[in-house]
């Protein structure tokens, strides 16, 4: 089966209230419930991954890391070590 045309079956269990609720958003829209369903839970699975996964940062905040990206700050005294031991475990020769 081609998987770009492939289904799956989802089923809830929902309050009466609910139901109704989005039985009448669905019918004020002209569409099935289905679909009124599957395309308010495709937005709102897109939105929650949007939030969880894009940072969105100030332009102030933006200029600070653009700032560190072209001059980084040198290494911490505890860093150049670890590198060193690093260096030394690995290539000991």
């Amino acid at each position: 089966m081609n998987s770009r045309n492939a289904t799956a079956r989802l089923e809830a269990r929902l309050p009466g209230e609910v139901h109704a609720l989005l039985k009448r958003a669905a019918e004020l829209q002209g569409r099935s419930l289905t679909d009124f369903v599957v395309t308010a839970a495709s937005e709102a699975a897109r939105k929650t991954i949007e939030d969880m996964e894009i940072l969105r940062l100030s332009a102030k905040d933006q200029l600070v890391i653009a700032q560190a990206l072209l001059d980084p700050p040198s290494p911490a005294p505890a860093l150049v070590r670890a590198a060193k031991r690093h260096r030394e475990s690995v290539d000991p020769a």
